[in-house]
């Protein structure tokens, strides 16, 4: 005989998982609010975030971050001054969306976030114009044969700060990231060089990447650049040798590799998702020493959110076969280090973490990936 639950006890249990699920929910909207009230009372008369020039990437993301959570939309005062600032920094005549001079340093990078903030603005009959500036402007940043560079050059497809500054990969995701989300194709023609530079930026000795470093190390992580005969951010020695992959740069080298059209068969993308199954924490960025540790950490939780979530992944496995939920865990993590105020810093002030307004952007963005769901 198939037994049934009585009613009541029916409304107990489900009144119980709502409590649960309650304050999982509550928790993450609280921290997102806190964050953007902060934000709030941080942005400037002309609604920037930061000092300048630097504010001119920083308001780019914390656009972004505001509106990919969802609690705010382009309407709200808080974004439509940010995005009229980000209109302020569009150079009609470069292309550029990263100020009226017609040189500035971090061409690339604040290009490519502004692109990120006026994409996720989804306002295409306001914003298509510019963004098509911009990707055409980014293009040109991109080493390849027009700057003298054949594909066996170790700076060929890749992007740096502005058209003279060597590539890199932390520029080049943003580069990649940008061209996607502007609706550029996987199979484009920037996008397919760019993944050979990303390629050459993996510990990883094959046929995409033949350089004298690639096979020392063999984990398939990410070091910083192949350019110049390799360069990571492990060490601060420039006598160092050892090209020791870190966290953050290889999430953003999966990131691009999947923007790219890279299979998850293939065995650039197996590799890498291997190292980061040994390496799961959000204690620190791994692949850093102990002493570095919180270095460019909440570069690490974006990069790390945003990849996890492209990839499909809910349940992450680590190597030792223990699972986790990495949204409630990237959040609890996130929570734990937010202050009072709503802000999130970095005691590691490497890479601009010590400031307040860049780094809520980016846990914000983190956040947004971390939504639970309903």
């Amino acid at each position: 005989m198939k037994q049934t639950i009585p009613i009541t006890l029916f409304v107990v249990l489900m009144l119980t998982a709502a409590l649960h699920a309650a304050p999982k929910e509550a928790e993450w909207n609280q921290s997102v609010d806190k964050a953007v009230e902060y934000l709030k009372t941080t942005q400037a008369a002309d609604g920037s975030w930061s000092q300048a020039p630097r504010n001119r990437g920083v308001t780019g993301i914390i656009v972004t971050g505001l509106l990919q959570t969802g609690r705010v939309g382009t309407d709200a005062p808080v974004v439509a001054k940010g995005l009229t600032f980000i209109e302020s920094l569009v150079n009609a005549k470069a292309g550029h969306i990263a100020g009226p001079e017609a040189t500035v340093q971090l061409q690339n990078y604040v290009t490519s976030v502004n692109v990120l903030a006026l994409t996720t603005a989804k306002k295409p009959e306001k914003y298509k114009g510019i963004v098509g500036d911009g990707v055409n402007f980014l293009r040109k940043l991109q080493w390849d044969d027009e700057e003298g560079k054949d594909q066996k050059d170790d700076f060929f497809g890749g992007a740096g700060y502005d058209s003279k500054s060597r590539p890199d990969l932390s520029n080049t995701q943003f580069f990649i990231e940008a061209l996607r989300e502007a609706g550029v194709p996987a199979d484009d023609p920037s996008l397919k060089k760019a993944l050979i530079f990303v390629s050459r930026c993996q510990n990883l000795k094959s046929e995409f990447n033949d350089r004298p470093w690639s096979g020392k190390i063999n984990d398939g992580s990410f070091i910083y650049s192949a350019a110049g005969g390799g360069q990571t951010k492990t060490s601060d020695d420039p006598k160092n040798e050892t090209l020791s992959g870190y966290g953050s740069m290889t999430y953003a080298g999966i990131k691009s590799m999947i923007y790219c059209g890279l299979s998850k068969d293939d065995k650039r993308y197996k590799a890498a998702f291997e190292w980061i199954q040994k390496h799961y924490t959000l204690d620190g960025n791994p692949g850093m020493p102990t002493e570095l540790a919180e270095r460019g950490l909440y570069y690490y939780y974006h990069t790390l959110a945003k990849t996890l979530d492209l990839m499909g992944i809910d349940e992450f496995v680590d190597a030792s076969g223990k699972k986790h939920d990495w949204r409630a865990e990237l959040t609890a993590a996130l929570i734990k280090r937010q202050k009072p105020d709503g802000s999130f810093t970095n005691v590691n002030d490497r890479w601009m973490e010590g400031d307040p307004t860049l780094v809520t952007g980016y846990a914000l963005m983190a956040l947004s990936h971390c939504k639970p769901k309903k």
